[in-house]
């Protein structure tokens, strides 16, 4: 099913709202406070956050509907939709590109590296949303792609603005995605099953029930046996070369065609590999800057502090990559296991445990912006007319831009001031633990023997399944994440999809596409009020 959703513009496609509009910005630094306290909370105590896209979405709806007259300016859908990226971006920065990373230190018994990390964890957590915005829109991040949460998110403000018979099948969506997850059902991968490419998707399902039933129907723990984790390095070095291959290709094709393929290529091969080239070299400085202010000068020798540095850029590098590639075609993405990956290799090559804390935290605080700055331009460029306005695309994007550096200013700051009082509760995140336990243990022969043997695999499916597929980042995205029932939950999805597209075709896309966006919805909005109400008991 194509993830273009053939809606109508959204109303008042010429405003040029601008996000440093005195009253939208301070709304929107308000809410964002909120925001990053809910998601502060929600990662320490539950190690989740919610789904901020579609949140952020429904306070902005909601907010527009308070009978005040100064309330009213934000039924304009660009008002809604910058308010929803300021929320998303400093309720997932604060929890996910922040408090994981600086974590680390505590969790180690190292609170003096918290400082050096929550450096190194805020400037990555602004380059690594600012790449995925100049990315956006080229041939490995189209703005065709799926991002699930982003169509999801669109949905449900059209809904709110318009109503209609989309907005029937969005409720619809949302009663469903709020039934199964009462039920324990993960409902976001259902909904995500409408919208993705049908290949990648399976892969994904199929992962997940391998993951969720590995141990019982073979007596082989797949993730101790660190199976997930090689098929997950080899399809990540060749997802690696196929970027690499599809710039290169983009620059040798005429020039017209680079800037029209699926109507919305507008980010030239030559330019985005330069932000690529250019966030690479970005990444080596900030680990740079953090292992100064760690201390490592005097803790390596000049050999090992070198071969430290390049491999922690490449590391936070190949991670926000993959999280990206993952997120655009199933909605999850496995930021907390490739952080895992990325640690066991600096375990095996050596690298101290002061080391390691710092290159755990470093890999975790990429990706999570870039997937979450990803969803929400979704979002804009659908509300936007998907592209016919080429002009009023990218001028609302780059308001969208601001929206987004506001939000993660004001994680930045929530988190430096409140982040203490978590830790000294000994409020950590749950996966920090999980980091701390693994460089307690150290390396291993037979971890080494795994990971290479299974990247093997990894490597010939990514390769076999195409840039466009990523079958093997999609596989072990799923076999990293246990849950069996989001397995069933995609594959029902999918099969009730490709029913529907066999005896209707592609007559019902629009409604369709509304029905997940409101099952994601549903999902998330379960998720997020459980989760609150959880942390007041």
């Amino acid at each position: 099913m194509p993830t273009q959703l053939n809606a109508p513009m959204a109303a008042q496609p010429a405003t040029r709202t601008r996000f440093m509009e005195p009253l939208l910005l301070l709304v929107s630094v308000g809410l964002s406070v909120f925001g990053a306290m809910i998601g502060m909370q929600l990662i320490v105590s539950l190690g989740i956050s919610a789904n901020t896209s579609i949140i952020g979405a429904l306070i902005a709806i909601v907010f527009s509907r308070i009978p005040l007259e100064i309330t009213r300016r934000f039924r304009v859908l660009e008002r809604q939709n910058l308010v929803q990226t300021a929320i998303s971006s400093a309720t997932f920065g604060a929890a996910n590109s922040l408090m994981i990373p600086i974590g680390v230190p505590y969790a180690m018994g190292m609170p003096e590296l918290a400082t050096p990390m929550l450096i190194g964890a805020v400037i990555a957590m602004f380059v690594d949303g600012a790449m995925l915005y100049f990315l956006f829109g080229s041939r490995i991040f189209p703005a065709t792609g799926t991002w699930p949460a982003g169509i999801a998110t669109a949905e449900a403000i059209w809904a709110g603005d318009r109503g209609g018979r989309k907005a029937a099948f969005l409720g619809l969506g949302v009663a469903v995605g709020v039934g199964g997850a009462w039920l324990g059902v993960p409902m976001s991968a259902f909904g995500a099953a409408f919208l993705g490419n049908l290949a990648a998707l399976t892969m994904f399902g199929i992962g997940l029930l391998v993951r969720g039933y590995s141990v019982a129907l073979t007596g082989i723990d797949i993730a101790r046996a660190y199976i997930p984790h090689g098929l997950m390095i080899g399809a990540g070095i060749v997802a690696l070369f196929q970027v690499a291959h599809e710039i290169r290709r983009a620059r040798h094709a005429p020039a017209a065609d680079a800037r029209t393929i699926a109507g919305t290529i507008e980010v030239p091969a030559a330019r985005a590999s330069r932000i690529l080239s250019g966030g690479f070299l970005i990444y080596l400085a900030i680990a740079l800057l953090i292992s100064v202010l760690a201390g490592h000068i005097s803790d390596m020798s000049l050999g090992m502090l070198v071969l430290f540095v390049l491999y922690a850029a490449f590391a936070a590098y190949v991670h926000e990559l993959i999280v990206g590639i993952a997120a655009m075609h199933s909605g999850w993405f496995p930021a907390f296991a490739v952080a895992l990956i990325t640690l066991t290799i600096g375990i095996l090559i050596g690298f101290p445990p002061t080391a390691l804390a710092v290159l755990v935290g470093f890999s975790a605080a990429t990706g999570p912006a870039f997937a979450d700055m990803g969803y929400d331009l979704k979002t804009g460029y659908l509300l936007r007319g998907e592209g016919r306005d080429m002009e009023a695309e990218l001028a609302g994007r780059k308001q969208q831009f601001l929206a987004a550096m506001i939000g993660f200013a004001v994680a930045a700051v929530v988190v430096l001031v409140f982040h203490g009082s978590f830790f000294a509760q000994g409020l950590i995140p749950p996966v920090d633990r999980v980091y701390a336990a693994s460089i307690k243990a150290g390396s291993s022969a037979e971890i080494a023997r795994n990971l290479m043997i299974w990247a093997v695999p990894g490597a010939l499916l990514q390769w076999l399944g195409g840039s466009k597929r990523q079958l093997g980042i999609l596989l072990s995205t799923g076999m990293l994440i246990a849950s069996p029932l989001a397995g069933w939950a995609v594959l029902a999805g999918l099969a009730i999809r490709f029913v529907l597209q066999r005896l209707r075709g592609d007559r019902h896309v629009a409604e369709m596409s509304a029905f997940a966006g409101g099952v994601i919805a549903g999902d998330a909005l379960f998720s997020f009020f459980g989760s609150v109400t959880k942390l007041n008991k």
